[in-house]
């Protein structure tokens, strides 16, 4: 699930609880044109612009001094939103009986993606309510998963 850097999860994750969030995940994406490092923090009382800026401030100070990353990149720090991305089994597991987005690195049962209830999160694999069937999706199949917001 979410093939993320785990050289910059563990550089970030003791900094950035060392300010009192948690580190959700990151996302890198590089490309030629402009590449964003963005970075997702959350706390039980919620994110505000503040939170960014101080995680931002106290991130730019670290990748200043490691440069783990080649090149030219821009640092965004963000709060999950109402469409949180979720990275980690744990996370989903917290999201059971709600709606996700599911995009799969290959496709499965001939599709890419699934939106779906999520009916349960075990070691290596998901079930998801799609399409009026049940359906189980390998965890390391899953490129991108966000909670689907109800209004």
């Amino acid at each position: 699930m979410y093939r993320q850097n785990q050289s910059l999860l563990n550089l970030f994750r003791p900094a950035v609880k060392a300010l009192g969030f948690e580190l959700l995940g990151i996302d890198l994406n590089q490309n030629a044109q402009r590449s964003i490092l963005r970075i997702y923090i959350d706390k039980d009382a919620g994110i505000t612009l503040d939170d960014c800026v101080l995680v931002s401030r106290q991130l730019t100070g670290l990748l200043d001094v490691e440069d783990p990353i080649p090149g030219h990149y821009e640092l965004e720090v963000s709060s999950p939103g109402l469409d949180r991305p979720l990275f980690t089994a744990e996370q989903l597991g917290k999201c059971v009986g709600k709606t996700i987005k599911l995009r799969l690195y290959e496709k499965q049962a001939g599709r890419r993606q699934y939106i779906g209830l999520l009916i349960s999160v075990e070691e290596d694999l998901i079930r998801i309510h799609c399409d009026a069937e049940d359906i189980e999706v390998p965890l390391h199949l899953i490129d991108t998963a966000r909670l689907v917001p109800q209004f």
